[in-house]
């Protein structure tokens, strides 16, 4: 059995402070400041100016009132730092990216190395979450039929932005639970406008469909030409807009990769249903092994008519309808 993992580690930090004065960073150990991300670093906000001394006449005496300097400082770590500029910066491209987010960490660290070191590290990390995310869903969606490529958009006249998210996600996991639905979709941000919609490439078992389906004709901006959409009236009542375009076989595949570019330019994060596993569970015969592979050959790489057993008994060459009956796993 193999076991996949992608241990991401949190590199254990000393505490750092910025003083009032300056934004020198004092450390306790310089020469670890590359693995230091979890130290609390304060980052002043709307700091008062010093007010000094205040003359107050009381007759023939004066009395020196001292004000104390008032000031707010948000204590964070550095990874949450280097976070919170990536998340900022994220339309940028890679290159400009990395200069914003090395030009808002430089006050925290005392070398130049030691930054750049730092930075490097966290954006492979980036690098490698992304990989692993797409890696996960690609493995969910190939022991998946999904049959609908679905779009939801809110009306101001139903919701803001929160209810409208909190609805759909009440929404989808009554019809999961209740329905056998299945999805994976994502939150989207529409380019100009910056409204929030919900993409999703949907499971819906045949008779669990709610409401009625309606062929509606519009304009569409961006091809600039006039089209068919096909709605459903249950979404369009709760939510303003519904979009359902069927999948098959053919362009499953594109709206896969639609969803995986947006994750990729956006960062942000895919939403599942319960039940969607990555692996199936299976024996193997010695004569369907081609070779090991991977590290310390703990893998094998197997014929592509490889035969699947069950505990012993023999299910069939391996297909789609084999693998539905094989035991599932995470």
């Amino acid at each position: 059995m193999n076991v996949f993992s992608n241990p991401v580690g949190d590199p254990v930090m000393t505490e750092a402070t910025v003083s009032e004065e300056s934004t020198e960073l004092q450390e306790q150990t310089e020469d670890s400041a590359p693995l230091l991300g979890d130290a609390p670093i304060p980052l002043e906000e709307n700091n008062d100016k010093d007010r000094g001394v205040e003359q107050v006449d009381s007759g023939c005496e004066k009395e020196n009132t001292s004000v104390k300097k008032q000031s707010n400082e948000r204590q964070m770590t550095r990874k949450e730092l280097f976070e919170e500029l990536y998340e900022k910066n994220i339309n940028l491209s890679r290159r400009q990216r990395r200069r914003a987010v090395l030009n808002g960490m430089r006050p925290y660290f005392k070398s130049e190395e030691a930054l750049q070191n730092y930075v490097t590290l966290q954006f492979e990390r980036k690098l490698r979450n992304l990989i692993a995310r797409r890696l996960r869903m690609t493995r969910k969606v190939n022991l998946q039929d999904f049959n609908f490529f679905v779009t939801l958009t809110y009306s101001d006249e139903l919701h803001t932005e929160e209810s409208f998210k909190a609805g759909v996600e009440s929404c989808l996991r009554n019809f999961c639970n209740r329905r056998g639905w299945k999805y994976i979709g994502v939150w989207e941000r529409s380019p100009k406008k910056k409204r929030l919609h919900f993409h999703g490439i949907f499971y819906i078992p045949e008779g669990t469909m709610p409401g009625t389906m309606l062929d509606v004709e519009d304009y569409n901006f961006n091809t600039r030409k006039r089209q068919i959409t096909h709605q459903n009236t249950y979404f369009n009542e709760r939510f303003g807009r519904s979009d359902f375009e069927d999948l098959d076989k053919d362009n499953v595949g594109s709206a896969v990769a639609y969803i995986v570019k947006y994750i990729e330019k956006s960062g942000e994060k895919l939403v599942y249903s319960k039940g969607l596993p990555q692996f199936f569970l299976s024996d193997v015969m010695d004569e369907d092994v081609v070779c090991p592979c991977g590290l310390e050959d703990k893998k094998l790489l197997l014929y592509d008519d490889f035969g699947c057993w069950d505990e012993g008994c023999y299910m069939g060459t391996v297909s789609k309808d084999v693998i539905r009956q094989m035991p599932k796993s995470n």
